[in-house]
C-alpha cells in the first residue's frame, strides 16, 4: 500500500502554488487623490495575485479602495507607484497606447449601465464587437447568443427605453461578455438584479471562469449571493487588502464538518472557523491513509470517495462522506485507533495539530466539544479519541 497524499488547500492568506497561470500580480500598490495639501492617499501597499480561470469577490465597506483598485487593473487609471502586471502587460510603465490595447481583452460591468438610449439592445451588445470583428453575420450572431443566455432573447430589438432597469443591466453585462474576453472586472454587477437573473448572471460568469476560455473575473459586491460562486474574497479595509481567503473550498469543508457526527450541533459560525484552518488533500485508490499503533498528528474529514477502516487486521467498516477519523495523539493521549485505506480517489479535509490547537484557542464552543467528548460527557464520547 503506498502513502502518497498531495495537498491542494490553502488556508487563511493565499498565495497562488508554483507554475499558477498568474494574470493579476499587484506590489506594493498605493494610489492617491490630488496633489499637494488636497493630496488624500486612498490605496496602502497592496499585494495581489489572482490566477487565470478564478472568479474573486472584492468586499469591504464604502471608501475602503475596491473601486480604486479595479480600475488601475483595468487600466482605467494610470498606476502611481508599485508594481501592476495584467494579463502580461505591465502597467506601471504602460504609456496610453498600452492601457487602449489591454482593454480590449477586458469585459467592464459598472453599475450604470451606460446604454446608447437610441440604439436597440443588440445594436449596444454590437458596438462591442468592433473591439473584435468579424462578419456581419458572426458578430450578429454573437450578440444574439449572449443576450439570449441572460433571458433577454425576446428583448433583442427593444430600444433602453422599453426595458426595465433589471433588463438594461443585463445587456450591459451581455454587451461585456460578447467577445469573450480574458478577464471580467465588474462594479456591483447585480445590484439592480431579482434574484432569479442574478443566478443566471452569476451561472454565465462561473461558467467562462470554468469553461475553456478559463476568463478571470473580478467583482466589487455586496451581494453575498455570489460568494458559492467564487473562489476567493479579497476584504478591502481603509485601502488596504486585509484578509484574502478560499471560499469555494471552505463552504464545502463547512458542508462536510456539518455531516460529521461529533460536531453536531455546532454554529455555521463555528464550523467557519475550523474550515480556516482545513487543508485539502487526494489520494489515491489503495493509499494508506493513517496507520493503526502509530503517533497520529491528524484529523481527516471525507469530503468525496470512500475508505476502508481495519482494526487488529481486520475490517471495521466503511468510511464515506462527512466521516472523521485519525488522531492527535500529544493531545487525546493514544495511538491511531485503525488503519484507513483509500478504496477510491478521495478528497479529504484535513486538520493538522497545530492548526487544531488553534482552532481550539479561537472558538470556545469548539473547545468546549473537544473537552466534553474527552470526559465522556455526551454520547459522542466513545469516539472522541478518533473523532470516528
Amino acid at each position: 500500500m503506498s502513502t502518497a497524499l498531495s495537498s491542494t488547500g490553502m488556508h487563511r492568506a493565499v498565495s497562488l502554488p508554483s507554475g499558477a497561470d498568474v494574470v493579476i500580480r499587484a506590489q506594493g500598490v498605493n494610489y492617491a487623490y490630488g496633489s499637494g495639501e488636497t493630496r488624500t492617499q486612498v490605496l496602502f501597499d497592496n499585494n495581489l495575485e489572482i490566477s487565470r480561470g478564478e472568479v474573486v469577490i472584492m468586499t469591504g465597506p464604502s471608501g475602503s479602495g475596491k473601486s480604486t483598485l479595479l480600475t488601475l487593473i483595468g487600466a482605467l487609471r494610470r498606476t502611481q507607484d508599485g508594481s501592476l502586471d495584467v494579463l502580461g502587460h505591465d502597467l506601471t510603465h504602460a504609456d496610453g497606447s498600452g492601457q487602449v490595447e489591454l482593454r480590449k481583452h477586458i469585459g467592464f460591468i459598472f453599475q450604470q449601465h451606460n446604454l446608447f438610449s437610441s440604439l436597440t439592445a443588440i445594436e449596444n451588445v454590437r458596438m462591442a464587437t468592433a473591439l473584435m470583428p468579424g462578419s456581419v453575420k458572426e458578430m450578429n450572431a454573437r450578440a444574439i447568443e449572449m443576450l439570449t443566455k441572460l433571458g433577454l432573447g425576446d428583448r433583442i430589438h427593444h430600444l433602453p427605453a422599453e426595458l426595465s432597469g433589471g433588463q438594461k443591466q443585463r445587456v450591459a453585462i451581455a454587451r461585456a461578455l460578447v467577445n469573450r474576453p480574458l478577464m471580467v472586472l465588474a462594479d456591483e454587477p447585480t445590484a439592480s438584479l431579482d434574484a432569479e437573473s442574478s443566478q443566471t448572471v452569476l451561472d454565465l460568469l462561473r461558467d467562462l471562469a470554468d469553461g475553456q476560455d478559463k476568463t478571470t473575473v473580478l467583482l466589487v459586491t455586496h451581494d453575498q449571493r455570489v460568494i458559492d460562486k467564487a473562489d476567493r474574497i479579497v476584504n478591502m479595509v481603509g485601502g488596504r487588502i486585509v484578509t484574502n481567503s478560499l471560499t469555494r473550498v471552505a463552504v464545502r469543508i463547512c458542508r462536510a464538518l456539518a455531516a460529521t457526527e461529533s460536531l453536531n450541533g455546532l454554529s455555521e459560525a463555528t464550523l467557519s472557523r475550523i474550515a480556516n484552518y482545513m487543508t485539502v488533500e487526494t489520494c489515491e485508490p489503495g493509499d494508506t491513509i493513517v496507520t493503526e499503533g502509530e503517533e497520529g498528528d491528524r484529523f481527516y474529514i471525507v469530503g468525496t470517495g470512500v475508505a476502508d477502516s481495519y482494526r487488529d487486521g481486520n475490517y471495521d467498516e466503511e468510511k464515506c462522506y462527512g466521516e472523521a477519523f485519525g488522531m492527535i495523539s500529544s493531545y487525546f493521549k493514544r495511538t491511531v485507533p485503525t488503519t484507513v485505506v483509500a478504496r477510491t480517489e478521495m478528497e479529504l479535509y484535513v486538520l493538522s495539530k497545530d492548526d487544531f490547537l488553534h482552532a481550539l484557542a479561537e472558538d470556545q464552543s469548539f473547545e468546549t466539544r473537544i473537552r466534553g467528548l474527552l470526559a465522556g460527557s455526551n454520547t459522542a464520547a466513545a469516539t472522541a479519541p478518533t473523532i470516528d
